[in-house]
C-alpha cells in the first residue's frame, strides 16, 4: 500500500514530467489516481471518445504499483489501457505511434535512485505534453484529488500490448539498415534497469560477442553504482573482457555514454562529435547545424568551428534541445549526459538507437571509437553544486554579481562561466571552463563560497 501526506498540489509537472519519492506525493495513492483519471477525461474530452493509453515502467520496485494505480484510474474514465510492461522511454514513445495510441505513459525517473519514480507523457508525435495541456492537467487533478471517493486500485489487470519488446526492437534495427557487428566484442552496463534485457538482446543479434552487466533487475538496484552516471565499472569491465568498446546506459535507457578499447570515457558532447562528422561525411548533415545546451564544453564548440559546422546551444534540458532541434530543422542534438536526438528517427532521446548511430560510424569509417574521437579536445570544467535556500536571480545580489564579473574579465578569451540554477532542486550549479585546472577550480569554489553566504 502506498500512503501520502497533506501536501499543496500545485507545479506538478516539472522539466521531465512528474517525479518524487515512490509512496509520497506527488506519487501518494489519492494523487497517483487523481493523476490516471485527470489524463483519461482530458482525453476523452478533447477526442470525443474513449481514448487509449498505452504504458510501460523501468525496474523499481515501486512500477507495477505505479503502473496499476494509473490505469485503474484511467480506465474508470473510459480509457483503454495497454502495458508493454518493462521497455525503456524511446520503447513506449515508439509504441504510441507503431499502435496508434492517444497517449504513452512511462512510468520512471530516469537516472533516479530506485526510491524516486515518475511519471512521463508522450504524445503520438514523441513530444512531451505542451504547458497548457500540463496547466489543464493540474487543474483537473487538484480538483479530483479532493473526491474522497477516488480510490486506488493497486489489484487492477494489466492488459499486455503484444510483442511490444519485438516491435520496439525491429524498429531499431530498421533505422540501422545493413549493420552488422560481427567480429565486435561490446560490453553493455545496462544499470539495472529497462535495457537488462532488450540491449544484449538487440546486439546480441546484430553479431556481436556481448559481455553485460547490471543487467540482473531486484527493484532496487536501478541505477546503483552503475550504468551512465558511474562508469568506474564499464570501464574496468572493458578493460579485462579486452572489448572493443563499452556502453552504458541509465534506468530507463532514453540516455547512453560510452568507454573506449582504452578504459577512457567518451560522453555526450565527444557522442555529438562523432555523430555530426559522420553524417556530414555522409551528406546527411545538411544543415550544418548540431544543437547542444549551456553546459557543453568550449572546445566542443571550437572543434565544431574548425570543422565548418555551427553548434547551437540551449538551455539544458531535452524538451529545450528539442524545441530547437525542429526550430532550426536541424538533423539532431543532444546535452552531455549522452541524452542525444536524432530527428528522423524520433523525437525521444534514445540510448540504444545513439548507440546503433556510433557502432554504424564505426562500421562505415573502419575506425576504433578513440580514433572517432579524434579533432576535439575537451578544455579543463568543473561544476560544483551549492545549496540555496532560494533561488534569486544572481545579477540581483551584488556579492554574486561581482565575483562572477571578477571570473569573467580573468577568463575573456580563455574560457567561460556558468551560473545557473537547479530545475529540480535548490541548487546553484557553478560552471567554469579555463586552460589550467587549478586555477578554474579555485575560482568555482569561490564563487560558491560567495553564493553560500549570501543566500545559502
Amino acid at each position: 500500500m502506498i500512503t501520502g501526506r497533506k501536501t499543496k498540489l500545485m507545479n506538478l509537472f516539472g522539466t521531465d514530467g512528474i517525479r518524487g519519492r515512490a509512496g509520497e506525493f506527488p506519487l501518494d495513492d489519492a494523487t497517483l489516481s487523481a493523476i490516471g483519471r485527470a489524463v483519461g477525461e482530458h482525453l476523452c474530452d478533447r477526442l470525443g471518445r474513449g481514448a487509449k493509453i498505452i504504458t510501460g515502467r523501468d525496474t523499481r520496485e515501486s512500477g507495477e504499483y505505479i503502473e496499476r494505480v494509473f490505469s485503474a484510474a484511467a480506465a474508470s474514465a473510459g480509457a483503454e489501457c495497454r502495458s508493454a510492461e518493462v521497455i525503456t522511454t524511446p520503447g513506449v514513445a515508439f509504441l504510441t505511434a507503431e499502435g496508434g495510441f492517444d497517449v504513452g505513459v512511462v512510468i520512471s525517473a530516469s537516472h533516479n535512485p530506485y526510491e524516486d519514480n515518475g511519471i512521463k507523457l508522450f504524445t503520438p508525435s514523441g513530444k512531451k505534453l505542451n504547458a497548457q495541456d500540463e496547466r489543464e492537467l493540474e487543474a483537473r487533478i487538484h480538483e479530483l484529488r479532493k473526491d474522497t471517493a477516488n480510490h486506488a486500485n493497486p489489484s487492477f489487470e494489466l492488459a499486455s500490448y503484444p510483442d511490444s519488446h519485438a516491435k520496439y526492437l525491429e524498429h531499431l534495427k530498421e533505422n540501422s539498415p545493413g549493420l552488422r557487428l560481427d567480429g565486435l566484442k561490446i560490453t553493455l552496463d545496462c544499470a539495472n534497469g529497462a535495457a537488462s534485457t532488450l540491449a544484449p538482446e538487440l546486439f546480441g543479434e546484430l553479431g556481436a560477442e556481448v559481455v553485460a552487466i547490471a543487467c540482473d533487475p531486484d527493484g532496487r538496484n536501478i541505477n546503483k553504482d552503475c550504468g551512465s552516471l558511474h562508469l568506474e565499472g564499464l570501464q574496468a569491465a572493458v578493460t579485462t573482457d579486452k572489448a572493443d568498446i563499452g556502453i552504458a546506459f541509465d534506468g530507463d535507457a532514453d540516455r547512453c555514454l560510452f568507454v573506449d578499447a582504452g578504459g577512457n570515457v567518451v560522453d555526450g558532447d565527444a557522442t555529438l562529435w562523432i555523430l555530426a562528422n559522420d553524417m556530414q561525411r555522409s551528406g546527411e548533415l545538411k544543415s550544418g547545424k548540431v544543437i547542444s545546451t549551456v553546459m557543453s564544453n568550449l572546445g566542443l564548440e571550437i572543434a565544431f568551428r574548425d570543422a565548418g559546422i555551427e553548434m547551437v546551444r540551449t538551455k539544458v534540458g531535452d524538451k529545450y534541445v528539442l524545441d530547437e532541434i525542429l526550430r532550426t530543422q536541424a538533423e539532431f542534438g543532444g546535452e552531455q549526459s549522452g541524452h542525444i536526438i536524432v530527428r528522423e528517427v524520433g523525437l525521444v532521446g534514445d540510448g540504444m538507437m545513439t548507440a546503433l548511430l556510433v557502432l554504424k560510424a564505426m562500421e562505415a569509417t573502419g575506425k576504433s571509437l578513440a580514433e572517432l574521437t579524434a579533432g576535439f579536445t575537451k578544455l579543463p570544467q568543473i561544476l560544483v553544486n551549492q545549496r540555496v535556500k532560494e533561488k534569486v536571480p544572481f545579477d540581483t545580489v551584488p556579492a554574486i554579481k561581482a565575483a562572477a564579473d571578477d571570473a569573467e574579465r580573468k577568463l575573456e578569451g580563455q574560457g567561460r562561466l556558468l551560473l545557473r540554477y537547479s530545475g529540480t532542486e535548490n541548487l546553484a550549479r557553478v560552471m567554469i571552463e579555463g586552460r589550467d585546472q587549478n586555477e578554474i577550480e579555485e575560482m568555482a569554489h569561490s564563487i560558491a563560497s560567495v553564493i553560500k553566504d549570501a543566500i545559502g
